[in-house]
């Protein structure tokens, strides 16, 4: 006999099945004994009427893993309307007592407890519909991309530099000399734009700054994606509208009952992202105009201003200031050129920076002179700038973070809830 899946039991009404899964809850009452099974798909609801398989149920504590087989009984106050009665219970494997209660309908304990047992608090029901939003986003971004020609692409996560022209890496030990964990792929993604034009990478970054806040990690993924053939950064931001519209799109379908259980609000994407320029945005945020970035609260108030007068949970700020991008950052061209600015930009999500992206530098001698008018030396860059030595065609791209997405999705106030395993300033285990 096959496993059938809690979710399939209305189809089976009439039919002996078997069941495998969790004992997620027991509840004896005087004649029976109710036995809650969680599977993959959700959860079962088990009658027991038998005495020697009551007492069998009853000696197994919750989170033992067990098989059962058995008849599927139409009941209209069952979970999905159907029941398991008559049941066979072979017991694979027992279970101590867990140090949260599964079965509660929400999860009431502090970030530590929920964090130090991640392994155990991710099986409840809506630890996990967090995730499969998330899974249903990765899946949705993967799908628009191979939908338009892109290539997806692996990239090495030792390298022999930092990305980002900053301290903020971990170097490690490389058989006798430093290597660093990437901060991104992004020389490796420009690189391959010379030979696939369209390219994206779904996979950890590693950024060792010490913030201890709610909004950063030590270790995340990024959903990376970069582009030939562009005019300027406004292309890059018409394809993350698409590539976000269609990671909405699958987690509606993908990830229905996940948006119940968590009570997430999906985004409607415009058609058009609406777009402000930096110099802007300081003044909507109420910053001093000398600002080089935007900190938390401006983000919270150009969210603020982007959903009174766009009735938009997304806002993108352009041109930011050339100081504060990195050296292969365009210089800006689009509204109207001027060097002080740059063709980049940030896309804010309800308030919080959810992506960078923007236009790369793509002639060798313009490499050659941002690094040299930031007193840095080429040398050091001559493995990527060999990539523009022989060609490449102007181009941009961008990164979403997958943690702040989803967390902005079910409007979490810590970043760590949507992490199967942060890590940050404290924390290497589990």
């Amino acid at each position: 006999m096959r496993r059938t899946l809690s979710s399939t039991l209305p189809e089976h009404v009439g039919e002996t099945v078997r069941l495998e899964g969790w004992v997620h809850r027991r509840r004896r009452l005087a004649a029976v004994t109710f036995l809650v099974l969680r599977d993959r798909a959700g959860l079962a609801q088990v009658v027991v009427a038998e005495e020697a398989v009551r007492r069998l149920v009853e000696g197994v504590g919750e989170e033992s893993v067990v098989r059962v087989t058995g008849t599927v009984t139409a009941n209209a106050k069952a979970p999905g309307g159907v029941e398991v009665t008559s049941p066979a219970v072979e017991v694979l494997s027992t279970a101590q007592t867990p140090p949260v209660e599964l079965w509660r309908p929400t999860l009431d304990v502090s970030l530590p407890t929920l964090l130090d047992h991640a392994s155990t608090t991710w099986r409840h029901p809506r630890r996990q519909a967090v995730w499969r939003l998330a899974a249903a986003s990765v899946k949705g971004f993967r799908e628009t991309l191979d939908g338009t020609g892109f290539t997806e692409i692996t990239t090495p996560k030792l390298v022999a530099s930092s990305t980002e022209s900053g301290a903020n890496v971990f170097g490690v030990e490389y058989f006798g000399r430093t290597a660093y964990l990437a901060q991104s792929p992004q020389f490796y993604k420009q690189a391959m734009v010379g030979v696939f034009e369209r390219v994206y990478e779904v996979g950890p970054v590693f950024r060792a700054e010490p913030h201890d806040t709610v909004r950063h990690l030590a270790e995340y993924v990024s959903l990376d994606v970069e582009l030939g053939f562009v005019d300027s950064h406004r292309d890059v931001l018409a394809v993350l509208r698409d590539v976000l519209a269609g990671m909405v799109a699958s987690v509606r379908e993908n990830a229905s009952e996940a948006l119940a259980l968590t009570g997430a609000r999906l985004p409607e994407v415009p058609e058009q992202i609406p777009v402000v320029h930096f110099r802007e945005a300081l003044r909507i945020a109420g910053a001093e105009p000398d600002e080089p970035d935007l900190a938390p609260e401006h983000e919270r108030a150009l969210g603020a201003w982007a959903l009174a007068e766009h009735g938009s949970d997304l806002l993108a700020v352009e041109g930011y200031p050339a100081a504060k991008r990195p050296f292969y950052t365009h210089p800006q061209t689009t509204p109207e050129p001027d060097s002080r600015w740059t063709n980049s930009f940030d896309l804010l999500f309800r308030g919080l920076e959810l992506v960078t992206g923007g236009q790369r530098l793509h002639r060798y001698e313009d490499y050659v002179a941002a690094l040299t008018g930031r007193g840095e030396s080429p040398g050091p860059y001559e493995s990527y700038l060999e990539t523009f030595r022989y060609g490449m065609p102007p181009h941009g791209g961008f990164a979403i973070g997958l943690e702040r997405w989803t967390a902005r999705l079910v409007e979490a106030d810590n970043i760590r809830t949507t992490t199967l395993f942060p890590r940050d300033l404290h924390r290497l285990t589990p």
